[in-house]
């Protein structure tokens, strides 16, 4: 990897793990579907007028059915279920939730595409699972003054979406293999600012909100969104999928950061603890840390 993919890989990581910040900052104002709603609809006015530049558009006019479901998937779902969790969890713990994606990713592509799983890779779903739950049972980072069912449920939220990022990358590699990467982006946006028109029409909030939250708000549509899935395709076009995955694995850490920053959220030792077995089970189970091979015969030590 070049020192400049690095810093990109770097940069986009900081980029997606601010995301969670500024849902923790703009959900209690916006709510959680005008928030998922204006920010594809963001990223849809970023990302659309690339694709035309790119002269793509025929690629989304052909495939636009499993598109749209990879908007609905990828976009509309997983945001509407972070920006709740962000009502009442920490930005870091949700971020260590996301880190989970791969995860349910592998568990999926062995369940529906018949991948195989050695038993390195079955013992990685195994160990991150139980750092997936463990992590939700003890119910970590959470305000002392809110109640257990609305802790339950924001927990539940994230691990939804995790689950359904892991089911769109699967989706997208059975149905829209060969597909330009960025009319699947674009269009994704525009299929998932569809959907969520009207909700975020009906459940706008009664009090305009603040300066501070449309500045969040512009931040994570044009930034987090419009501009990550430029930098995240360029990454995948330089150094290859596999390696470009490997930012799921520094976002908790970025986001962790950023909300102790700016929000003063506190690191707990379950966090600590959760995140560090999820992050083992999950390089495991997508093979990102390989069974070692064998020493040849005759190699020096």
């Amino acid at each position: 990897m070049k020192r400049s993919d690095l810093l990109e890989l770097l940069t986009l990581a900081a980029v997606w793990g601010a995301s969670f910040l500024f849902m923790r900052v703009g959900a209690p104002e916006f709510g959680a579907i005008p928030l998922a709603g204006l920010r594809v609809i963001g990223a849809t006015l970023v990302l659309m007028p690339l694709l035309a530049l790119r002269g793509q558009t025929a690629s989304l006019r052909t495939h636009w059915r499993p598109i749209l479901i990879v908007g609905v998937t990828n976009s509309a779902l997983p945001f509407m279920c972070f920006s709740y969790a962000a009502l009442t969890i920490s930005a870091g713990l949700s971020s260590i939730f996301n880190a989970a994606t791969p995860l349910f990713g592998a568990a999926i592509a062995w369940l529906w595409l018949r991948d195989k799983l050695t038993p390195l890779r079955t013992l990685g779903l195994v160990i991150g699972f139980l750092g997936v739950f463990g992590l939700a049972y003890s119910k970590a980072s959470v305000k002392a003054d809110v109640d257990g069912a609305r802790v339950a449920l924001a927990t539940l939220a994230c691990i939804v979406a995790a689950l359904s990022y892991g089911f769109s990358a699967n989706f997208t590699k059975r149905h829209l293999t060969g597909v330009p990467p960025m009319a699947v982006a674009a269009g994704s946006q525009l299929g998932a600012a569809m959907v969520l028109a009207v909700p975020t029409f009906v459940l706008w909030p009664s009090a305009m909100p603040s300066a501070a939250a449309w500045t969040n708000l512009a931040l994570l549509a044009t930034v987090c969104t419009g501009v990550a899935y430029v930098l995240f395709f360029r990454l995948i076009a330089h150094i290859g999928p596999a390696n470009a995955i490997t930012v799921t694995f520094l976002i908790p850490a970025f986001a962790m950061a950023w909300g102790a920053l700016f929000l003063g959220e506190s690191l707990t030792p379950q966090m600590v603890i959760g995140c560090i077995v999820i992050l083992a089970g999950t390089s495991l189970a997508t093979g990102f840390l390989p069974r070692p091979r064998p020493a040849q015969a005759g190699a020096s030590s």
